[in-house]
C-alpha cells in the first residue's frame, strides 16, 4: 500500500503567502465556532468568578498580617488569582478531547487527506478559540477583581507586552501538551486514562491552585527544567505580577519558548509516526 504522505514543492513566496492565508483564515473560523457558545461562556464567567473570590481569599489569608508570602504581597496576589481565572479558559487546560474523538470513530483518515497538516490544522483552530476566550473569558474577571481587592498593576513598559507574547507561546505549548495526550488513542484508543493524568497533573504542576514559588527553591528548578508545566500558567501570571527583575522575567520566557518549540516538535514526529501505523494497519 502506498504511503499517505505527498510530495511537498519547495517554498516559494506565493506558497508562503497562500499557506499563511489558509493559516489565517482556520484561525478564524475557529474564532467563529467557539463564538456561537454565548451561553457555554457566560455560564464559565460566572464560575470562574466565583472561585476567583474563594482563591483570592484563601491566598490573602495564607499573606496573614505579614502581608507578603514566597515573594508575592497581597496586591500581586489578588491580581495572581483573577488573571489566572481569565487565562484558564485562554490556554485550556483540559475539555479538548476533539483529535482522540476523531481517532476513535476512524474520522482522522479524512483529515490526513486534506491538504493542510493536522498539527497546523487544530493550532489554528486552537488559536482562534484561544483569541475569543480573551475576549469573552479573560476580561470579565479582570474587570471584576479590581472592584472588590487591590490588585498589582505593572509598572514596567515591557511588562504588558512580553504578558501578552508569553500568554501567547502558553497557548500554543498548552495546544502541543494536549495534542500528544490526544494522539495516545492512535495506540491506546481509549484516552481516558491519559486524560486523567493529564488533568490531575497539569494543574498542580502549572501553578493553577497555587503560586508555585510556595515550593522549596530545588523543586521549582526542576520543575521550570524539566517539565513544560510551570511554563503553561505560572510564567505569564509571574510576568504579569512583576515578581522577578525584567532579565529574569525574559529568561523564564525563552525557557517556556524552548518548551513550546520542543512540545510541537514532538507534535510533528508523533504524528508522522502515527500515520505510519495506519498505513501498515490498512488505515
Amino acid at each position: 500500500m502506498g504511503s499517505v504522505t505527498a510530495t511537498v514543492a519547495p517554498p516559494t513566496d506565493s506558497n508562503v503567502i497562500r499557506s499563511f492565508r489558509t493559516f489565517s483564515a482556520i484561525v478564524v473560523a475557529g474564532f467563529r465556532r467557539y463564538a456561537t457558545y454565548r451561553q457555554a461562556a457566560v455560564a464559565g464567567v460566572v464560575t470562574n468568578t466565583v472561585f476567583g473570590f474563594l482563591r483570592c481569599y484563601v491566598f490573602l489569608a495564607v499573606a496573614g498580617a505579614a502581608g507578603t508570602v514566597a515573594g508575592y504581597d497581597r496586591a500581586q496576589l489578588a491580581t495572581f488569582v483573577w488573571a489566572g481565572q481569565g487565562l484558564l479558559a485562554v490556554i485550556l487546560l483540559w475539555g479538548w478531547t476533539d483529535l482522540a474523538d476523531r481517532i476513535r470513530t476512524g474520522e482522522i483518515a479524512s483529515d490526513l487527506l486534506r491538504p493542510v497538516h493536522p498539527v497546523t490544522s487544530y493550532l489554528a483552530t486552537d488559536l482562534g478559540r484561544a483569541g475569543y476566550a480573551s475576549i469573552s473569558r479573560l476580561l470579565p474577571p479582570v474587570l471584576v477583581g479590581p472592584l472588590f481587592f487591590d490588585v498589582y498593576l505593572p509598572r514596567r513598559w515591557a511588562t504588558l507586552p512580553l504578558f501578552v507574547f508569553s500568554v501567547l507561546v502558553a497557548v500554543v505549548l498548552c495546544f502541543g501538551c494536549r495534542f500528544l495526550v490526544n494522539a495516545t488513542a492512535y495506540w491506546l484508543q481509549d484516552v481516558r486514562g491519559a486524560m486523567i493524568l493529564w488533568t490531575l497533573g497539569s494543574g498542580v504542576l502549572a501553578g493553577l491552585y497555587f503560586p508555585l514559588r510556595f515550593l522549596p527553591g530545588w523543586l521549582q528548578v526542576a520543575l521550570w527544567f524539566g517539565t513544560p508545566f510551570p511554563s503553561l500558567f505560572q510564567t505569564p501570571l509571574d510576568v504579569l505580577v512583576e515578581r522577578d527583575p525584567t532579565p529574569m522575567q525574559f529568561g523564564l520566557v525563552g525557557v517556556q519558548l524552548g518548551w513550546a518549540v520542543l512540545i510541537l516538535l514532538g507534535c510533528w514526529l508523533v504524528q508522522r509516526r502515527a500515520e505510519r501505523r495506519l498505513v501498515v494497519q490498512g488505515g
